[in-house]
């Protein structure tokens, strides 16, 4: 496994991290200022910079990308399919633009959550019937750009609102229905935060091989956890084995960028470049 201890280049930051304390351009010039080497960033705050400027501050910077964040929320009713289809082909073209190695896709789960305004549903097998296909489409449109899809499976409590696909078995399920000669078109993007607790955690990471594993994104699970969604821990504040899941990716040849991807009310109200040096110290004393 790398040694991470005496420097942070292998660091990359989720846009999302910092994401009240200013707009893209301010988190790319901070990272810029801490030698943070790599971002992640989300599709709204591209857009609320404008893809062109996003692109410039990027190669200004010499930053690398691990992903981009998001695409997918496959699952709507019939009326808003097209909508589904054409917002993840716009996803692909800003991906391929801003020079990211993968897309990463948080797949939906039930149409009224994932597609607001589509009529409800409870049956969660049409919604992962819909994932499979939707990604399906969305696979042959990121070929032509030679995109790779990284389906992110989220912690079960998501199941309803973000994602029905929940484990890494589940994502490695489709991957090998859509792309049986392991070509690299698709893999999965593993987060600490929604896999540590899987007792077959280790099998399907030795399943994915080097080919499949196409992120990794870490935080930490706090115990309380006072909000599933914004209360993620930095790393060493929580409950998961960090470093022991990192060598499991490693040992099947990830050597990426160990991102960070923190959710956090508490760390979003804490000023940027605190919550940089905390990443970077953290970073190399859990990660």
């Amino acid at each position: 496994m790398r040694d991470f201890s005496d420097d942070h280049r292998w660091l990359s930051l989720n846009t999302a991290t910092v994401r009240k304390q200013g707009d893209l351009i301010a988190i790319i010039d901070a990272c810029a200022r801490h030698g943070i080497r790599a971002i992640d960033p989300w599709r709204d705050q591209v857009a609320a910079v404008g893809l062109d400027r996003a692109a410039r501050a990027v190669k200004d910077a010499g930053l690398d990308l691990s992903g981009y964040c998001r695409g997918g929320m496959f699952t709507a009713d019939s009326a808003r399919r097209s909508e589904v289809r054409d917002d993840n082909r716009r996803a692909v073209d800003e991906a391929a633009e801003l020079g990211a190695p993968c897309i990463v896709l948080v797949v939906g789960g039930l149409p009224q959550y994932s597609r607001p305004g589509s009529a409800a549903s409870k049956d969660i097998a049409a919604a992962r019937n819909q994932v499979h296909d939707g990604i399906a489409e969305m696979l042959d449109y990121a070929k032509q750009v030679k995109l790779p899809l990284a389906i992110e499976p989220l912690h079960p409590a998501y199941a309803a609102d973000r994602a029905c696909v929940n484990t890494t078995k589940h994502a490695l399920d489709i991957c090998d229905a859509l792309d049986p000669g392991r070509t690299g078109a698709i893999g999965v993007a593993l987060d600490v935060y929604h896999i540590w607790w899987d007792p077959e955690l280790r099998s399907q990471i030795a399943r994915a091989g080097k080919d499949r594993l196409l992120a990794f994104h870490v935080c930490d699970w706090l115990v309380p956890t006072r909000d599933i969604l914004n209360d993620r821990g930095m790393m060493g504040d929580g409950v998961i084995d960090i470093k022991s899941v990192r060598a499991m990716v490693e040992a099947q040849g990830f050597a990426g960028y160990s991102e960070i991807e923190i959710f956090s009310n508490d760390w979003w109200s804490r000023p940027l470049d605190e919550v940089l040096g905390t990443c970077i110290e953290r970073h190399r004393s859990v990660v």
